[in-house]
């Protein structure tokens, strides 16, 4: 059965990104020339990324009252979860923030990771008192996880917020305890800002080592680092961004990070736009790429595609065949890439480009 979604995810976005995920709306893609094919009885499994359960929730129940023959079960179990049992053949579907190691798809060239959506992460913090969206740079973050910063009124933080009264709050690093496509993407962010660092030191992936720091907690789930920074004065967390209302509820609030050109940008529609486009060209037809840091002016520094981790050489035809038209319709935008939905977790749709290779990647379950 599916796992119903949490109506927190259905409210208002709150804050500067309310308006940008407006705008973000009228700004439909260019029109495609798709088709969802119709699937026969099947039933579909996925598990994975947490950062795409919410979405995942909101479109199954869309696809399976449009072709109630499809039975489709969602989990978030983290995107090491999704890649792994994609990869061993235990569920249809893997969801990931992160795309495919290169050592796996060697292992196994059948494996595609399909690009469905562009997405966010954003850096909370719980610092009562302080209502502002703090600056804060990639190599503040690798500090701070590293445990060399560890107040909130360092002065490294207080320069980059000279309007900002900091006050003098012990920091707790939270991080991602599961395997998970955010921690992938997080700890590129502080690999590419902090080379001789953290790229040296700790590196990136799903799991990483963490270095010790005063306080430091592990979390499951985007959920349990919401949870867990709202019940921890002090704590920085990072979070995608369909866990926003979760966080905003909670009194939480999130950063403007730094990005490759030096400016400090919040993860409006806008910003995340410019950096999605820079990428753009450099993405491959596989969808293998990072869309981190890049050199891009008023670009948010930390966005990724989210991805299905498909086999696309399955053993039972009618699963295949459903397969093709969940992941069709959820490309498609007039529906699963659609305003409509994506709107709900603050995600973005496909560029033309991507969608044409997403389909191509699509095409090829049998």
């Amino acid at each position: 059965m599916v796992v119903a979604l949490s109506a927190v995810f259905a409210v208002g976005l709150g804050s500067s990104l309310v308006a940008a995920t407006a705008a973000s709306a009228k700004a439909k893609p260019k029109a495609v020339s798709t088709a969802v094919e119709k699937p026969g009885s099947a039933t579909v499994t996925e598990t994975g990324s947490t950062l795409l359960y919410p979405l995942w929730n909101i479109w199954v129940p869309a696809y399976t009252q449009k072709y109630p023959s499809v039975s489709i079960t969602t989990n978030g179990t983290g995107s090491g979860t999704g890649i792994a049992d994609a990869t061993n053949g235990t569920i249809d579907i893997g969801s990931s923030d992160a795309y495919l190691p290169p050592s796996t798809v060697q292992a196994t060239p059948t494996l595609e990771n399909i690009p469905l959506a562009i997405s966010v992460q954003v850096i909370a913090y719980n610092l009562p008192g302080v209502t502002a969206h703090l600056n804060l740079s990639g190599k503040m973050l690798s500090s701070i996880y590293q445990g060399k910063i560890t107040m909130w009124n360092d002065p490294a933080i207080a320069a980059a917020n000279p309007n900002v009264t900091l006050p003098a709050t012990p920091i707790v690093a939270l991080h991602r305890s599961d395997g998970s496509g955010d921690t992938f993407i997080f700890s590129q962010y502080l690999s590419d800002s902090d080379k001789n660092g953290w790229g040296k030191t700790v590196g990136y992936g799903t799991s990483v080592q963490w270095p010790t720091t005063p306080g430091g907690l592990g979390e499951n789930g985007n959920g349990g680092m919401v949870t867990g920074c709202s019940k921890t004065v002090g704590c920085i967390a990072y979070v995608g961004i369909s866990y926003l209302s979760q966080l905003l509820g909670d009194g939480l609030f999130y950063a403007a990070l730094q990005n490759g050109k030096g400016q400090y940008e919040l993860p409006t529609s806008a910003a995340v736009a410019a950096e999605a486009k820079y990428f753009l060209k450099k993405t491959p037809a596989d969808g293998t790429i990072s869309l981190i840091d890049g050199p891009v002016k008023g670009g948010y520094p930390i966005i990724n595609y989210e991805y299905a981790i498909v086999n696309t050489q399955q053993s039972n035809a009618s699963t295949a065949k459903a397969m093709r038209s969940l992941l069709e319709w959820a490309v498609n935008p007039k529906f699963g890439n659609s305003s409509q939905y994506l709107s709900q977790v603050s995600f973005q749709p496909l560029p033309t480009k991507l969608l044409t290779n997403s389909l191509k990647q699509i095409h090829k379950i049998s």
